[in-house]
């Protein structure tokens, strides 16, 4: 029996899937014995230059091609961003069909309506390529660790800002200067906003926080930090002193609730995640009977996500997913958690503030650290000629990130400090 497939989208994971699903189709077959036909794409534009090896004939631009073809039952959305994608999504789930879609943003914002329908319409939703490219962390989360409690996700889950902190800690290169080449390359977006304010990995977090602790996660709620406001200078003091700076997506369960955030933090260089370069991605998860397990692979591109993507297809194809999708309360049956604030979550903590190096200085903003119950772990400053401006490097012990915040405030209003002080949080997964 044949499975017929309708592709939404022909970017390049679209095309890159197209492409797989037409030259890979024996290899396919025998690996998963499902035999999968690419029946229709659905492009914006027809007069653009697409893949050579896709036929033309396959190519459309009405979406009732695909969503009113009773042939099709698989639904592959690679479209990308809110709409249209959300309006055709929820039409292919709300016909029957099942969907597959890599898309962090809509299923972040929009996934709990788009579950919902295709419950009721005995349809399923595949979503593996959504978080991790090539990364099976859906399938660890909902299969492979179900026999936990998760206490913790912690993740690089954006290849472009891995790549960007990669250079310029290995190279000393500047922000700027990181992100040129990574555009360059092919890892970075001509508008890279959306990654290097940590947006795509706060979608991305949304997802995998849902899977790990069972709840809605209501987007709005993350606390999103990105890479581009990043000095160079701070990244030399954190080799200094031991770290690696990786923009983290981190998801932590507490008694009281859970916590939610994505920022640039200090990871110990022993730890596995500070050893994750280049637009490689990472995300440890803590169980309380498996432990620490690292899932480790490309996190992005053509070839990795259409990986995942064909792996949902032939579970849909073969009635897993849809089997799955029913059953699992992770998937379909959650309820919304309290979500802890970024003032109320507790870490270890770096200060950065450029000081006149006079008398008195040091005792001051020792003394508003005091006050506020923030003790000192470390404190870096090079010799340097009197009465210029320093670099003043603090590490606090653990401490809530409100009480620190407040802290860098007051500091900043001292007459000796110039500029605004740099605060990165530091972070050490569990081992």
């Amino acid at each position: 029996m044949t499975t017929h497939i309708g592709l939404l989208g022909c970017g390049t994971v679209g095309a890159t899937v197209a492409e797989m699903l037409l030259t890979e189709k024996a290899m396919l077959a025998k690996r998963s014995g499902q035999s999968l036909a690419l029946k229709r794409i659905l492009i914006r534009d027809t007069t653009k230059i697409r893949n050579n090896k896709i036929p033309a004939n396959l190519f459309t631009t009405h979406p009732d091609d695909i969503l009113n073809d009773p042939d099709i039952q698989i639904v592959v959305e690679v479209m990308g961003g809110v709409e249209p994608a959300k309006t055709l999504s929820l039409r292919a789930v709300k016909s029957g069909k099942l969907l597959v879609t890599a898309n962090k943003h809509l299923l972040a914002l929009h996934g709990v309506e788009i579950f919902r329908a295709a419950a009721k319409a005995n349809s399923c939703v595949c979503f593996e390529a959504s978080c991790g490219g090539a990364i099976p962390i859906v399938l660890a989360l909902t299969r492979g660790l179900i026999a936990n409690e998760i206490d913790q996700v912690v993740g690089i889950v954006n290849g472009t800002c891995n790549y960007i902190l990669s250079e310029m800690s290995s190279t000393g290169k500047s922000y700027s200067t990181a992100l040129a080449e990574a555009q360059a390359a092919g890892f970075a977006e001509p508008d890279p906003t959306l990654d290097v304010t940590g947006g795509d990995s706060a979608h991305k977090l949304a997802i995998l926080a849902s899977l790990a602790f069972g709840t809605n996660v209501p987007f709005d709620r993350i606390y999103v930090s990105g890479i581009n406001t990043i000095d160079d200078m701070d990244l030399r003091f954190g080799r200094e002193l031991g770290y690696v700076c990786k923009l983290l997506a981190i998801a932590e369960k507490h008694s009281h609730g859970i916590s939610l955030r994505v920022h640039p933090a200090f990871v110990p260089q022993k730890h596995l995640l500070a050893n994750v370069n280049g637009s490689f991605n990472a995300i440890a998860v803590v169980g309380h009977a498996s432990g620490q397990t690292i899932h480790y692979g490309r996190g992005a591109g053509g070839k990795p996500t259409a990986s995942a993507i064909i792996a949902d297809i032939v579970e849909a194809a073969m009635g897993t997913a849809p089997l799955l999708f029913k059953q699992l309360p992770l998937l379909t049956r959650r309820s919304t958690a309290g979500v802890i604030p970024i003032q109320d979550v507790s870490s270890r903590h770096y200060l950065r503030m450029m000081v006149h190096d006079k008398p008195g200085m040091l005792h001051q903003i020792t003394g508003i650290l005091g006050k506020l119950g923030i003790s000192l772990a470390a404190m870096v400053q090079h010799e340097a000629h009197e009465d210029q401006f320093v670099p003043l490097v603090i590490m606090t012990h653990e401490a809530p990130d409100g009480k620190v915040t407040q802290a860098a405030a007051k500091i900043d209003r001292l007459k000796g400090i110039r500029g605004q002080t740099r605060h990165i949080r530091v972070i050490d997964p569990a081992p």
